[in-house]
């Protein structure tokens, strides 16, 4: 029976290794990349009258972290927590958000999605890239 035996070049597998070193800390801040053009992309995109209440003071940027469910590395952009709207009342963020975001059928409230729109994903994966190519090896 043949064999045959072969050896990857000393250089190429320097290179793996520098891989295998460095990819959590690639993706988190590929991830992170794509999530603050997200987050211009939002802050662009928000009705006008966002900006005249509190709202935008939820807008916040989470840190990168691992997924555990699949082990994936997540960055993300929403709106968290209270403010006050012009009546004076605590409102939460995310379900006016939400209201905006996909109206209502019952009442004079009609959608003005603005998250969705805020996500191009040949943006983010251009963001993403330019991070990546700063972590793989010339050569």
């Amino acid at each position: 029976m043949a064999t045959f035996e072969e050896q990857l070049p000393t250089e190429l597998m320097e290179q793996f290794e520098h891989l295998d070193k460095s990819t959590d800390a690639m993706l988190k801040e590929m991830t992170r990349e794509g999530a603050k053009k997200v987050l211009a992309n939002v802050k662009s995109n928000v009705p006008s009258s966002f900006g005249k209440s509190g709202i935008m003071k939820c807008l916040k940027l989470t840190r990168s972290y691992k997924t555990p469910s699949d082990d994936g590395v997540a960055t993300k952009v929403a709106f968290y927590g209270y403010f006050e709207n012009e009546d004076g009342k605590r409102t939460p963020a995310p379900l006016v958000c939400n209201l905006f975001e996909y109206g209502r059928s019952n009442s004079p409230y009609p959608r003005h999605p603005f998250m969705r729109r805020s996500f191009v994903s040949s943006e983010i994966e251009s963001a993403m890239k330019k991070v990546q190519d700063k972590y793989l090896p010339k050569g």
